[in-house]
């Protein structure tokens, strides 16, 4: 433990590196310096399989492209001699605040220096942004002293205006639009914190720097309103007669952008998204509708070729209303290419087992990309709108192929029973004891009511950690089971923050998300190890721990 010691002290390489599921490390680092130092080493020159880095308070997570890559990068990461000397330069970014915000009194009680204090201190420093998180936008700056440390609100606020300038431990934020939080307020500024219509939609930018500065009132110039224009009129495509409990445009998500506060999203259930493209003759990353629990009614505008695939349900086609003739009905397969004829409506009824299902239209669901991608992304808001009754979906040119495939099989999905998931120990999993691992893997959880694409809300026997304190926000990846206080896990999904202040007990392997996806509100999942289950001692120097930890 010695060097490890001393390698805190010297604070120029990495000092420990921790498995995050089977894809991505996480770098720890001596401090914001260093954190800093690697990011903009591994931007500037990427390893090889790197695909995404994120910084946070102490970390880096680096996301690769295979196992093999993360394990190779992981060891690279241990050997790389970091250069802190480098100074940050560029423009300064001024924004205009208002400081009056509700916890102004409060923050001038727990620093000891008034409320003029306060606001001088915020306005009189330059300010960095070290890291983005949370939501598109939302960047933590880190100030030139520590004049402003304070603590989060002990209950946060369920919903925190746009435009709050806040302070919790030794950063600042702006939240870019309105979101939970609980950060102390200070604040209020116009500055669009978040534009996609600029060329860089972030204002707090990693790497950038801003100094507040302290005005009577905030005046914000509208754009001037676009023209009103009628919807281009959809020749072909889809009308969608009832959007069922929800339905999304989703693709395969957008990548490599995590530095702005922006997760993949992408459909959860990504091998049945990749299948109902193959069978209609589309390229695999085509955008198709995620519904869930079934209910989607959809009707053809010009003749169109559609197929269905995930959660088996029933499929039911109806002939257009209007004629004579009383309208038939007949039924289509899941998994396999069939025709709707123009006016033709398709119903899709309650899975029989899983929970999700994936309508493609041949050409895919042409929307609008946005960083890359087609996706809805609902933590954020980034991405076209949930559909809705009457809405037109047009069909776009993704297809890749002159014919359509042939009816594929399908897995097994989870249905009323228990559904086991692999996990691999999570990076924290050394904050619980052997009797709450063994506690996490030997019980039954329920998936609550409450979950959604950002997250899995489980129910259970809640889980004790063995340690006290908070946890330094990091960065994490869809799959990772987050252990809040109250012991009961969350297993992120695709449109989950990027960075999370909770320790995460296990993740997992990713080649089983699409199943964990599968399962129902209300379903129960029980949890194993895919290899021996971690130990939750610390780890020596140069070893690498059951708990995946690998240290210099």
């Amino acid at each position: 433990m010695e060097a490890v010691a001393q390698q805190r002290a010297a604070g120029h390489k990495v000092w420990s590196v921790r498995a995050v599921g089977t894809r991505a490390v996480l770098a720890e680092l001596a401090g914001m310096e260093d954190v800093l130092a690697l990011q903009a080493r591994l931007l500037e020159q990427p390893l090889p399989g790197q695909l995404d880095v994120l910084a946070a308070a102490q970390t880096v997570l680096v996301t690769a492209d295979s196992p093999a890559s993360a394990r190779r990068i992981g060891a690279q990461l241990l050997e790389l001699e970091l250069n802190t000397a480098e100074q940050r330069n560029g423009s300064v970014v001024e924004i205009d605040t208002v400081y009056d915000g509700e916890d102004l009194a409060e923050a001038a009680e727990l620093t000891g220096l008034g409320i003029a204090g306060v606001i001088a201190a915020h306005t009189g420093q330059l300010w960095t942004v070290a890291f983005a998180g949370f939501a598109p936008g939302f960047g933590y700056l880190v100030g030139e002293n520590d004049l402003l440390n304070v603590p989060r609100r002990s209950s946060p606020r369920t919903a925190v205006p746009e435009g709050s300038v806040a302070l919790a431990g030794t950063y600042s934020a702006v939240y870019p639009r309105r979101s939970p939080g609980g950060w102390q307020l200070i604040g209020r500024t116009a500055a669009r914190m978040w534009d996609l219509d600029r060329e860089h939609p972030a204002l707090a930018a990693p790497g950038r720097r801003i100094r507040f500065r302290a005005v009577r009132e905030t005046v914000s110039v509208s754009p001037e309103p676009p023209a009103k224009t009628s919807p281009p009129e959809v020749a072909s495509g889809l009308r969608i007669v009832a959007p069922g409990l929800q339905s999304l445009i989703q693709d395969l998500g957008r990548h490599g952008h995590s530095g702005l506060g922006v997760s993949i999203a992408g459909a959860l259930d990504r091998a049945s998204l990749r299948r109902a493209n193959r069978l209609v003759g589309n390229a695999p990353s085509a955008a198709a509708i995620e519904t869930v629990a079934g209910g989607l009614t959809v009707q053809a505008v010009g003749d169109q070729v559609l197929a269905v695939a995930g959660a088996p349900a029933d499929l039911v086609i109806t002939g257009p209303a209007g004629t004579e003739v009383e309208p038939l009905s007949r039924s289509v397969a899941m998994a396999a290419p069939f025709a709707l004829l123009d006016g033709e409506t398709l119903r899709i009824g309650a899975p029989r087992s899983g929970f999700r299902s994936y309508l493609a239209v041949r050409g895919g669901a042409d929307a609008a990309p946005v960083l890359g991608s087609r996706s809805t992304d609902t933590m954020s808001g980034i991405g076209p709108a949930p559909l809705a009754a009457g809405q037109l979906l047009a069909a776009g040119g993704e297809a890749e192929s002159g014919v359509v495939g042939n009816p594929e099989l399908q897995p097994d999905f989870p249905g009323p029973g228990v559904t086991v998931l692999d996990v691999v120990p999570g990076p924290r999993a050394d904050w619980f004891d052997q009797a709450a691992l063994d506690a996490f893997i030997g019980q039954e959880w329920r998936v609550l009511p409450q979950s959604n694409r950002v997250g899995m809300r489980l129910d259970g026997t809640p889980l004790k950690r063995s340690r006290e304190g908070e946890l330094a926000s990091e960065g994490t990846v869809a799959g990772a089971l987050q252990v809040p206080p109250e012991g009961l896990p969350v297993l992120f999904l695709a449109d989950h923050p990027i960075t999370g202040g909770y320790p995460v007990i296990a993740v997992v392997i990713d080649s089983q998300l699409d199943r964990a996806a599968q399962v129902p509100i209300g379903g129960a999942i029980r949890f194993r190890w895919a290899e021996p289950g971690p130990n939750p001692g610390p780890a020596t120097p140069g070893h690498t721990a059951p708990n995946h930890e690998v240290s210099n």
